[in-house]
Order: structure tokens, then C-alpha cells, then sequence
């Protein structure tokens, strides 16, 4: 019988926290970036951000200003891509509210060291993905409208058979339980944060005032310790039917009407994978760099990367079978129009987009298998940006592919996104990205108060947890 190695046993049992860190490392690692001057490659980050974050506001003023005509929505595709960016962002969030929530109440540890930017990127994602629903009616002055406020002008608000008000209860309820999450959550680190400042000049006095507002008079006692895990959980309990019900609902904006390709039962449960799939993706694609740039390698490990990796190709692999499932009902259902539209799909003049998806979506994910590449960062990162593409254009397949073609030829038309269109795609990740480095700024990036309790003690025996 073979024996285990040192390597293999690290592998089978790997140590959360690697490094023989300690608790004061674990405080001053995590506090770094809080606590020192912004690098100059933060800097540039940011200025980038900031430029790209500014572009956009400007060209939402100016389709605010001058109509929807500046971008390409025509008839019959009346959806373009505000609501393709819209899903994308809001499906983005997912991974966050999963990790914080489903595996919190699991109790599975290896969320400690990813869980506070993927709970941050949920916050942001999901402002981002609302301010698309402010840009696709157009006129946003009157998106009050949708608003469940008291009928007080003798019209009848909202019209709850409106997607739109489904998408203001589900993108609301979603952002509050989140936001209330990961505020609660970083509570004992800003009293961390609170307690390590030297007050000695005036800039600390008021870096320590802000602190200690932020932690709510934090001392770590055994009866806030309690609390605090009551809170968490009751939390957790709540934001687990958010990862299903959210983009389920977004699924009825498409499900319930009668255009072939929308209106299918699979829609829920194939938004929510989808979801879940581009969430992780993200996370990724952010917690790779922050963990070399940061200098965190030894918080945010190999066996981080690798258990989302492993996710990824879980739910790449459901979305495949959901693409595929697809395409049998529209065979199997019989309806000439339904078949048609997945041909065209497939086939038709849009057919380039069709394949990125299945390449991104489908074919990359499969890599993870080989432990190699799931275990190496930059693998990781490269297949994590193509899963993000291949996402995007999910939701362009879905919304142009079935609305260009509709069921009379001769109101057939093409979908040319403008110059607009696209500079708003981009500003949009600057948006997302000038408030995440805002959060690694002033915020500790991975929870101090969850990762002490993996880190082993000086005198633990065996290879981790």
C-alpha cells in the first residue's frame, strides 16, 4: 500500500490560512491596505475607473436628454442592450449572497477568505444592474411610477402586471438583505480597524471617529459574540431564497410573454445557474488580482480558487444541459416558430454570437477538470474573463436572437448596437469597479473576525482543518 506523502496530505486537508500566520499577522496583513497610503498601482486603477465611471454617467445624461433613439433599439427589438447588461449585472451578484449565505448556514469554511468581496461585488453589482432599469424606460423621470406609494393622485400604482414593478420588489429586497449582511459582517473588523489607529494627529482622531461610528461601539464580549452569530444566521436564512427568487423573477420578464425562445418553463431554474455561473466568474477574475496585488496569497489560497473553479464547471455544465434541453423542446414541442428560432440562433445571421456563448459558457469551463489548470492562477483568471464574455452574450442571444425575427418576415429587422450602446457596456464596468476599489480602500477586504477561526494554533497537530 502506497503512503501519503507530506504534499498529499496537505492536499486532502489543506490549511485555510496558510503560512503559520497568527492572529497579529492576520490583523496587520488584512488592515494593510486600509492603513497605508494607496499604491501607486491603486492609483492608476482608480483613475481609470473613475474616467471610465464618469463616461458613463455622461452618456446616461444624454440618453436621458435626447431619447432612446441615440442607441440601436428599433421594432421589433425593443430590448437592447440596457436590459443584455441589466441580467448580466444583476446575475453577477449571485455568487456573493451564495457564498455569504448557503455557505455560511453549511458551515463550510473555505468561504471565510472570499466571502467580504463577493458579498461587496454583490452590492455593486446590483446598483449597477439597477440604474440600466432606470435607463430602459426611458423616461426615467416618471419611474416613480412603479413605486408602491399611496394613491394619493386617483391612479392606481404600481401595475403589478408589469415586469418592471417584479423587478423593483426583487431588486430592492435583494440589495437591503445584502447590504444589512455585509454591514453586520464588517462590524467587529472596523472595531479592529478602531483599536489599532494612533490617534496622535488630527487626520487619525478623525480616521478613528469614523471607525468607531462604523462599528457601532464594538468591544467583543461574549454577549455581542452571541448576538452577532444569531444575527448572521437569521440573515443567512433570509438572503438563501434571495439566490432563487431574484433572477427567477428576472426569468418572468421573458417567460411570460409569448415570444418563441422566452416562453418556456426552464427559463427560472436557467437563470438562476446562469447566475450563479457569471457570479463565480467575477469573483474570480477579482480575488486573483487583489490576492497578488494585495499580497494575500496566503488568506485567499489555491484551495479557494480551486473549490470555485470547481462550481464553475458544476454549473457550466447545468447551463450546457439546460442549452441543449432547449433546443429538444423546441423539437420536440412541434412549434414550427419555436423550431425556427433556435435554428436561427444557431444558424442565423447572429449565429457568431451563439457560438462565443457555447465556447465561453460550455467548452471552457471543461478545463477545470485537470487539477492542473484549476490550480493555477493564471489558468484561472484567463478561463474566469471568458466565462464573463460568454455570459454577456447569453443574454444578447437570448434577447436579439428572439426579437429580431418575430412571427410576421415582414417585421423583420436587425439589431446594430451604436456607438452609445457600447460606451455605456464600458462605463458601466467603470462604475462597478471605481466603487469595489473604493471598498479595498477603506474597507478590509477579507472578513479579519471569520479568518481567525481557521487558523490553526502554534501547537495543532496535523495539516489544517
Amino acid at each position: 500500500m502506497a503512503t501519503l506523502t507530506k504534499e498529499d496530505l496537505h492536499y486532502l486537508h489543506p490549511e485555510l490560512v496558510q503560512g503559520g500566520k497568527t492572529y497579529s499577522n492576520a490583523n496587520t496583513d488584512i488592515t494593510r491596505p486600509v492603513e497605508s497610503f494607496p499604491t501607486k498601482l491603486w492609483n492608476i486603477a482608480f483613475g481609470v475607473s473613475l474616467c471610465v465611471f464618469l463616461m458613463y454617467l455622461f452618456e446616461a445624461g444624454n440618453t436621458i436628454a435626447q431619447g432612446m433613439g441615440l442607441v440601436g433599439v428599433n421594432v421589433p427589438v425593443g430590448w437592447g442592450t440596457f436590459i443584455i447588461n441589466f441580467v448580466f449585472w444583476i446575475g453577477i451578484g449571485h455568487a456573493g449572497t451564495l457564498i455569504s449565505a448557503i455557505l455560511f448556514v453549511f458551515r463550510q469554511q473555505w468561504r471565510t477568505g472570499i466571502n467580504r468581496s463577493a458579498e461587496a461585488m454583490t452590492i455593486f453589482s446590483v446598483m449597477t444592474a439597477a440604474s440600466f432599469i432606470l435607463l430602459h424606460v426611458g423616461r426615467t423621470w416618471v419611474i416613480f411610477w412603479g413605486l408602491p406609494i399611496p394613491n394619493e393622485r386617483g391612479v392606481l400604482w404600481p401595475n403589478f402586471r408589469s415586469p418592471l414593478a417584479w423587478d423593483e420588489f426583487a431588486i430592492s429586497t435583494y440589495f437591503i438583505t445584502s447590504l444589512v449582511f455585509w454591514y453586520i459582517g464588517l462590524v467587529p473588523d472596523f472595531a479592529s480597524i478602531r483599536d489599532r489607529i494612533d490617534a496622535s494627529t488630527t487626520g487619525q482622531k478623525v480616521r478613528k471617529v469614523v471607525y468607531s461610528i462604523l462599528s457601532f461601539g464594538w468591544v467583543g464580549s461574549a454577549r455581542a459574540w452571541s448576538h452577532y452569530e444569531a444575527t448572521s444566521m437569521i440573515l443567512a436564512g433570509l438572503s438563501m431564497p434571495l439566490v432563487f427568487s431574484v433572477h427567477s423573477i428576472v426569468s418572468f420578464d421573458f417567460a411570460t410573454s409569448v415570444i418563441p425562445g422566452w416562453h418556456a418553463t426552464i427559463f427560472p431554474p436557467y437563470f438562476v445557474l446562469g447566475a450563479v455561473f457569471s457570479g463565480f466568474g467575477m469573483v474570480l477574475t477579482l480575488l486573483i488580482i487583489m490576492r497578488e496585488v494585495f499580497r494575500l496569497t496566503e488568506y485567499i489560497t489555491i484551495k479557494h480558487l480551486e473549490n470555485m473553479a470547481k462550481i464553475v464547471t458544476l454549473t457550466g455544465s447545468l447551463v450546457g444541459l439546460a442549452y441543449g434541453t432547449e433546443f429538444f423542446i423546441a423539437w420536440y414541442g412541434g412549434s414550427q416558430f419555436e423550431g425556427f428560432t433556435f435554428i436561427n440562433r444557431a444558424f442565423g445571421p447572429y449565429w457568431w454570437s451563439y457560438w462565443i456563448m457555447i465556447s465561453c459558457n460550455v467548452i471552457s469551463p471543461q478545463l477545470f477538470w485537470f487539477r492542473a489548470i484549476r490550480t493555477n492562477p493564471v489558468a484561472l483568471w484567463i478561463i474566469s474573463i471568458f466565462v464573463n464574455i460568454g455570459m454577456w452574450f447569453e443574454r444578447w442571444v437570448i434577447i436579439v436572437t428572439s426579437l429580431h425575427r418575430d412571427y410576421l418576415p415582414s417585421s423583420w429587422d436587425m439589431f446594430i448596437p451604436t456607438i452609445h450602446d457600447y460606451l455605456i457596456l464600458i462605463g458601466s464596468f467603470g462604475m462597478f469597479f471605481t466603487f469595489f476599489l473604493l471598498f479595498t480602500r477603506f474597507f478590509p477586504a477579507i472578513a479579519i473576525a471569520e479568518i481567525k477561526a481557521t487558523i490553526k494554533s502554534p501547537d495543532a497537530k496535523g495539516f489544517g482543518h
